[in-house]
């Protein structure tokens, strides 16, 4: 499988090298994924899903589905949101699912966000936590998300941010291009961990995300700052 090259790091690479890098990284990653996630959010994620979960307005008996979803941890509040109702999980990186499944069980399955192995117009509500950002062609990966959305279900994205506030922006890029890497190098991961302040720094802006999911045929779509603008909601229903 094809990696970035030295010269070439994560973050720089786009379209299909982006999607193999990314792929082949989480990979990686995988197996320490969750520690070092509730270790860089003080394990605020959880609370962050429950808050996106509530946007989706799911109803008990409804059918969810979460894109990218890795290890399943978004998947736990949107069980809980639609009770016997069925949730879905698509992710494109095996070792990922192969985590998520001791979690979720089954209703997991290996696909990539701009082709979803999904019948359109099959889900009330549909979630990606952070995965947006990682792939290589964002209109695309919007277009399929609402595709799969039943008229009138919702979408919601949750996902890294820049804060607004240039004083807030300056010391939390800071700490992301300094602690986080740091983090990763203790368990061998330097690169994977360093992608992740350097694809936010890279990272579409808010409005310009908004664009996006307007352009792919969601109305009343919103977002909110969490974690004083490091962390972002987007919301939209389709019509």
């Amino acid at each position: 499988m094809a990696q970035a090259t030295a010269e070439e790091p994560i973050w720089q690479t786009e379209g299909a090298q982006k999607r193999s890098s990314v792929q082949s990284m989480f990979g990686e990653i995988a197996p320490t994924y969750d520690l070092l996630n509730g270790m860089m959010s003080l394990s605020l994620h959880h609370r962050w899903r429950a808050y996106a979960v509530s946007k989706l307005d799911l109803k008990e008996g409804g059918n969810a589905l979460d894109v990218c979803c890795g290890t399943g941890d978004f998947m736990i509040p949107l069980k809980k949101a639609v009770g016997n109702g069925i949730v879905n999980g698509v992710d494109f990186c095996l070792p990922m699912l192969e985590v998520a499944k001791p979690k979720v069980g089954a209703h997991l399955a290996l696909g990539d966000a701009c082709q979803l192995p999904v019948q359109s117009e099959r889900f009330e509500g549909v979630s990606v936590g952070w995965g947006i950002r990682n792939v290589p062609d964002i209109d695309a990966a919007h277009r399929e998300l609402t595709r799969v959305i039943k008229p009138g279900g919702r979408f919601v994205s949750l996902d890294m941010a820049r804060p607004n506030n240039a004083l807030i922006r300056g010391v939390s890029e800071f700490v992301f291009n300094t602690i986080v890497p740091k983090l990763g190098t203790l368990f061998g991961k330097t690169q994977a961990y360093t992608y992740l302040p350097k694809s936010t720094q890279k990272f579409w802006s808010r409005e310009d995300l908004k664009a996006s999911m307007e352009r792919a045929g969601l109305v009343d779509v919103g977002h909110r700052d969490l974690m004083f603008g490091n962390i972002c909601v987007h919301w939209g229903r389709k019509p």
